[in-house]
């Protein structure tokens, strides 16, 4: 097995030596969307808007973070089902969008656009939330506090160990 020390934000050139059961060890800033947040994302994007943070330089991660114990910076943060992300992908990707994390499989569609986009889907293992947890060196709610564990939460890791899937 292959395994790649990468920092974001990612490039096409970094993208294009990567293949499908790579492991990666990920370092950098990302934001945290689930449903609702790619809900409201799209939104902003259907409208013409600018997003609130350049998702050309980040990785967006499927996941909702679980309140941080005593002495945590952040609780579990366990990927989500990344299937019911992907009506939003293809707007994403062309917003500039080049990593995804989350897990389980994509539909055919999202798979060719993802790598139609020379993008790039990462795959972190579910059921381990707690260990995926120590690669968070800081974990802030960046947007919409309201929607909970859906909220937008920006997080800086440290090598998140994640396995391609799709390049």
């Amino acid at each position: 097995m292959r395994i790649f020390e990468l920092t974001l934000p990612l490039n096409i050139d970094t993208i294009g030596k990567l293949k499908p059961k790579d492991k990666v060890l990920l370092s950098g800033e990302l934001f945290t969307a689930r449903d609702a947040a790619h809900k409201r994302l799209a939104k902003i994007l259907k409208n013409g808007d600018d997003l609130p943070f350049d998702i050309s330089k980040t990785a967006l991660f499927y996941c909702g973070p679980s309140p941080a114990g005593d002495g945590q910076i952040c609780g579990a943060i366990g990927p989500t089902t990344s299937y019911r992300m992907d009506r939003y992908v293809p707007e994403f990707l062309a917003a500039g969008l080049r990593v995804m994390i989350g897990k389980g499989e994509r539909s055919a569609e999202t798979n060719s656009i993802i790598r139609q986009y020379h993008a790039l889907y990462l795959s972190a293992i579910g059921g381990i939330s707690a260990v995926l947890s120590q690669h968070i060196v800081s974990c802030e709610t960046y947007l919409w506090q309201e929607l909970g564990t859906e909220a937008i939460y920006r997080m800086v890791v440290d090598s998140l160990p994640c396995y391609v899937s799709i390049c």
